[in-house]
């Protein structure tokens, strides 16, 4: 026992014998890193139109206004789904019943009115899968009892982009690698190895305004055009440099 404390001394006094003795230091150095953003863009075909129709009515009591909306909605509806639209892209977007509280004027010189007049409104989504269609579902909305009618308004279908999702990924990342190199070597450097791939936010799609042209007589169907859509992907890419 007197040995082992014996021992442990001795290596104790060697040690602080020896203050300068260095057995050298190890550095991690951060590596130097390049941060770029990449970009890739595709003109798309739109593939849907979507329309909203509503019908409103003001009367002197709720019931009557509410029953001449049903029917006209339930007429509409009907239509809308011999055009060949199925339940499914018909939605309803707002309903919405109030009674006038306000006082009114009259024609000048006459007394201001109340009214307690009711307004009821409702509104539905359509979307058409056959942008063909168009200025025909256009035509029948408007000579509906619908007096609230917007569209058609044109997009890229859901199922399309998805399926461009990779390659617009792939063109993105393509493209800030060609970006990161031509600064490199700008700067004289080389690129190394990816650290990390960022997608920023989801794929942004620009839809373009469609065409719409009354016949030169006047009157007739409008002339609808789909048009594109410009579907895009980004990224932000991490290298190495060496």
């Amino acid at each position: 026992m007197k040995k082992i404390i014996g021992g442990g001394i001795l290596i104790l006094l060697v040690v602080y014998a020896l203050p300068h003795l260095s057995w050298g230091r190890i550095t991690i150095q951060p590596s130097e890193i390049i941060t770029v953003t990449g970009e890739a863009t595709k003109k798309q075909d739109n593939q849907i139109a979507s329309f909203t129709a509503g019908v409103e009515s003001v009367k002197d009591t709720k019931e009557a206004a509410v029953a001449e909306v049903n029917t006209k909605m339930t007429d509409l509806q009907t239509a809308i789904k011999n055009f060949g639209i199925e339940s499914k892209d018909i939605k309803t977007q707002n309903i919405s019943t109030y009674q006038d509280q306000g006082v009114y004027p009259m024609m000048q010189g006459t007394t201001s009115k109340k009214t307690n007049q009711w307004h009821v409104n409702n509104s539905i989504e359509i979307t058409l899968r056959d942008t063909t269609k168009s200025t025909a579902l256009n035509d029948l909305l408007n000579a509906s009892g619908a007096n609230n009618v917007n569209g058609p308004n044109f997009r890229v279908d859901d199922t399309n982009m998805a399926a461009n999702s990779a390659d617009l990924l792939a063109a993105a990342v393509k493209n800030a690698t060609e970006k990161a190199t031509t600064m490199a070597k700008a700067g004289n450097r080389s690129l190394g190895k990816m650290m990390s791939v960022n997608e920023n936010g989801g794929g942004a799609v620009y839809p373009i305004a469609f065409a719409m042209a009354k016949d030169s007589v006047g009157g007739g169907s409008a002339s609808v055009e789909p048009g594109t859509s410009t579907v895009s992907k980004s990224v932000t890419v991490v290298f190495e440099l060496k």
